[in-house]
């Protein structure tokens, strides 16, 4: 066993969670070990109590309690990108400088991994580190069917940046949707909550977010507050409309089931419109046929920010993905109409 030890946090090492860096430091402790000692109180910060998710800050004093000595190590796994699938991912490039790069991420392919997924950005982001020594790191999430732009930080301390930045909400993302219906009026705000409803399965798969009325927010158990932008952009009738949808907050499946509470599902979201033609509200229900694709419609078009080192504010644009560009061209709907911004003051003058 170690003895108890104090160490500092430097700035290479601001702004991580507490067990991602105690596991960097010591990867003998497993992360049920790093929250067990957190709610003993034998990890402390600063001589306070922590969780296992706080965040650091530089010339702070962690405490370290006595841990196990280093085991041998075991065989890391492979983690050699093979090359159709390194050509792959790097052709997603749509950004890249010596501090920050985005991807355009398909649909389909997982952000991280988790059970049966066994190729996801996280992983090929071994194909992306373009001579640095270290993989590009996620900042941010999409969902596995949602395409568009991500972000990833080519140093842990922009990676601490781009965090600090989301959390201060000094970035901007707009998303394109297709939605079933054309929702009224057509620009306005959701300010339904949101909680976590259990799935089904050992391991609660399926699990979905239910959509609290602002009032019952405060007495909902686990509920967080939500809000979404919409702007209709354009119609075909009643039947089918062209979105922008801003995420003022960031919480699991926001736009996904602020529409539906809508009645207007985005097109393909068999977890929040069902996959029939009718739909509870007053939309249309999310699968539409007549030749729409019936994968997801929705795309993280834009990201605008503030850069972590330069400071300039710099916009990334993501094209859409072939199942929507199909769509778009069927409807008649073409980017170069709209205004890159519509929320902007002055999108439409």
């Amino acid at each position: 066993m170690t003895a108890v030890q104090t160490l500092t946090i430097g700035a290479d090492d601001a702004n991580q969670r507490l067990d991602r860096w105690f596991r960097r430091m010591f990867p003998q402790v497993g992360q049920g070990r790093i929250e067990k000692m957190c709610r003993k109180g034998e990890i402390r910060v600063d001589g306070g109590r922590v969780k296992a998710n706080t965040r650091l800050e530089e010339g702070q004093q962690v405490r370290v309690p006595p841990l196990p000595d280093t085991p041998a190590p075991a065989p890391r796994p492979s983690t050699r990108v093979s090359d159709a699938d390194a050509e792959m991912i790097q052709a997603t490039v749509l950004y890249r400088d010596d501090h920050i790069l985005a991807i355009n991420k398909p649909a389909g392919l997982p952000t991280q991994g988790g059970s049966k997924q066994l190729k996801h950005v996280d992983g090929l982001a071994e194909a992306l580190r373009f001579g640095l020594e270290d993989k590009p790191r996620l900042v941010h999430r999409l969902d596995k069917d949602t395409s568009g732009v991500l972000l990833l930080a080519r140093t842990r301390a922009v990676a601490g940046a781009l965090t600090e930045a989301f959390r201060a909400k000094t970035t901007r993302k707009i998303y394109w949707a297709a939605l079933a219906g054309v929702p009224q009026p057509r620009q306005g705000t959701v300010r339904y909550g949101l909680v976590k409803a259990p799935g089904h399965g050992a391991r609660g798969e399926a699990e979905k977010m239910l959509c609290i009325h602002p009032r019952q927010v405060d007495e909902t158990p686990d509920a967080k507050r939500a809000t979404t932008d919409y702007w209709v952009l354009s119609a075909a009738a009643t039947r089918l409309s062209w979105a922008a949808l801003v995420p003022i907050t960031g919480r699991t499946h926001q736009l996904r089931a602020h529409m539906a509470e809508l009645g207007h599902p985005i097109i393909g979201d068999g977890k929040y419109g069902g996959s029939g033609q009718e739909n509870m509200g007053d939309g249309w229900g999310a699968g539409l046929g007549g030749g729409l694709s019936k994968k997801l419609h929705l795309h993280a078009r834009s990201i605008s920010l503030p850069h972590p080192v330069t400071g300039k504010r710099i916009e990334i644009t993501a094209p859409l993905p072939e199942h929507m560009d199909r769509t778009w061209e069927m409807m008649g709907w073409d980017a170069r109409d709209v205004p890159a911004d519509p929320f902007a003051e002055d999108a439409w003058d």
